[in-house]
């Protein structure tokens, strides 16, 4: 009963539906591709495409031919056809409308219309054909929908393979990093074993007098202390035994000292450039204490700009002793470079502005006590490269070998004198230490962090300029961007408070100045 039920149902559609098929055919009739819409035998499909070609008359052009059962309605396509077989109660013009949006189709996945071009993208056709016609009648749309409906394009499909992807070149990016971790420890410990040269400074053979070299530093940890163990019977044991990480270092760092290794042990585990970003607390301070502190932030070109320049400054009060609260402060403005002052709401404005001196608005209050208040702070920003404290100017070439790297330094503000400068050179990793020609100062290699360190005690008027010249294999886009720090206790925007004095009677009150200037950042990209 149900295959006479589906029998009847295909005749039924059969007769009713308007499109049978459409085909892509050669001349001499040869199905390329077929797409049916009804219930159709492949014997069926393959007469009626292999009927078509006899049907037409040579002499006459149509676009259509009739037999008993079905209509033909084509179009030429080179050296092909595209052919929809239709019923004979078709209506003509749509099928004729249907045929011009096949034949659009079909160029919109082969480059060619070639057998060979039909054959290989044969589903992309069936996929858009579907998307024409449904159950024998076509469907209402056009050549860019039916792109979109076959692409199948998804705004959260591509959102979650964007993440994905994301997430895999971090995954790799954190394998790699890890790799030349691992790799650089390997050689670090290699190169611990060959003897005298650990850390690739001892046996460089310069012989520059004044020149000195800081090896790369291993910090010794704390040994742990022993805990008592109970005692066992002597003999032979197969356990296995476990020893501390510390002891293992302790070890290893015996050994070089025994192979004559000179092992540098710091006091504390900060690096040279870490150190350099603060100045110690003064020793003694009066009851009115006073801060004078600045920090500049710089980016400069490589090849010479200044990209941006500001510095942020600020005095804070320190009141100790209740009899002291109510002061005021000379403040003395030397700057030349236009900076912009602003004084803290309860300080008097207009006292300021006309005899430069820091007051509360109301006399009668006292500054608050054993607390930190800012009172006056300016800022700086500029492009104008005169207004730099120090240039640096790094020059990789490339060489036979690699890189040879020139960097050179000079001291613009001949007022300030910087304490503590560590420029900062980026150098390629698993390449080995750098190889140091001409140097002013002393250098440290970070084989860790792949950092080549430049430190220079003091700049001045008097040490205003310097270079290091150094070798190693790389690219010149390796040694950027170059970073600088340094402390200094004098102030780049030349304010100070010159004299503090009691609001009642005018009489002058003891206080201490600390004056700092210090890197927020500082980059040559």
């Amino acid at each position: 009963c149900e295959s006479s039920y589906f029998h009847l149902l295909s005749e039924f559609l059969y007769c009713c539906t308007v499109l049978l098929a459409a085909a892509v055919c050669t001349k001499a009739g040869k199905a390329l591709v077929s797409r049916q819409f009804v219930e159709m035998t492949r014997t069926r499909v393959e007469g009626l495409l292999a009927a078509f070609p006899k049907l037409m008359n040579t002499g006459k052009q149509h676009t259509f031919v009739e037999t008993e059962s079905v209509r033909y309605v084509y179009q030429p396509l080179e050296k092909l056809y595209m052919v929809l077989v239709t019923t004979k109660n078709s209506n003509i013009l749509e099928d004729l409308e249907t045929l011009r949006l096949f034949s659009r189709v079909i160029p919109e996945y082969c480059r060619v219309l070639e057998e060979s071009e039909i054959s290989e993208h044969c589903f992309d056709l069936i996929f858009a054909f579907d998307e024409i016609v449904a159950l024998g009648y076509r469907e209402n749309v056009n050549l860019a929908q039916i792109r979109t409906f076959t692409e199948m394009d998804s705004h959260e499909e591509k959102v979650f393979r964007a993440v994905r992807e994301t997430q895999e070149r971090e995954a790799k990016a954190e394998m790699r990093r890890k790799a030349k971790e691992l790799q650089q420890i390997r050689r670090d410990v290699e190169r611990g074993k060959k003897g005298p040269g650990f850390g690739g400074f001892g046996s460089s053979g310069m012989s520059s007098s004044n020149t000195s070299i800081i090896t790369d530093t291993l910090i010794e940890p704390e040994k742990p202390k022993p805990t008592p163990v109970p005692v066992r019977s002597s003999g032979p044991s197969k356990a296995l035994k476990l020893v501390g990480k510390g002891k293992e270092v302790d070890d290893f760092v015996d050994k070089l000292k025994s192979e004559g290794e000179n092992i540098i042990l710091p006091s504390t585990g900060k690096r040279p450039s870490e150190a350099s970003k603060s100045l110690p607390p003064p020793a003694h301070t009066e009851s009115v204490h006073l801060r004078v502190e600045e920090k500049i932030t710089l980016t400069c070109g490589r090849d010479g700009g200044l990209q941006n320049m500001e510095v942020l400054g600020m005095i804070t009060l320190r009141v100790s002793d209740e009899k002291n609260g109510r002061i005021r402060l000379k403040v003395n403005n030397n700057d030349k470079k236009g900076v912009q002052l602003q004084t803290h709401p309860n300080v008097d404005k207009k006292l300021f502005t006309v005899e430069s001196v820091i007051g509360l608005k109301n006399p009668d209050k006292s500054f608050p006590l054993k607390s930190d208040v800012g009172v006056l702070k300016w800022r700086l920003q500029t492009t104008d490269e005169a207004l730099i404290p120090l240039t640096i100017n790094c020059w990789p070439s490339e060489s036979g070998t690699g890189c040879d790297v020139n960097i050179e330094y000079e001291l613009q503000d001949e007022s300030l004198e910087l304490n503590d400068v560590v420029i900062s050179i980026p150098v390629p990793s698993g390449v080995g230490a750098p190889v140091i020609g001409d140097l002013d100062g002393e250098y440290r290699h970070d084989s860790r962090r792949n950092v080549l360190e430049w430190c220079l005690p003091v700049i001045d008027v008097k040490n205003k300029t310097g270079s290091l010249e150094f070798s190693i294999p790389g690219q010149p886009n390796d040694f950027f961007p170059v970073s600088v720090s340094f402390v200094s206790k004098g102030s780049y925007c030349d304010i100070q408070v010159t004299k503090v004095s009691q609001v009642d009677g005018d009489s002058p009150v003891r206080f201490s100045t600390e004056t700092s200037f210090v890197v927020d950042k500082y980059e040559i990209l």
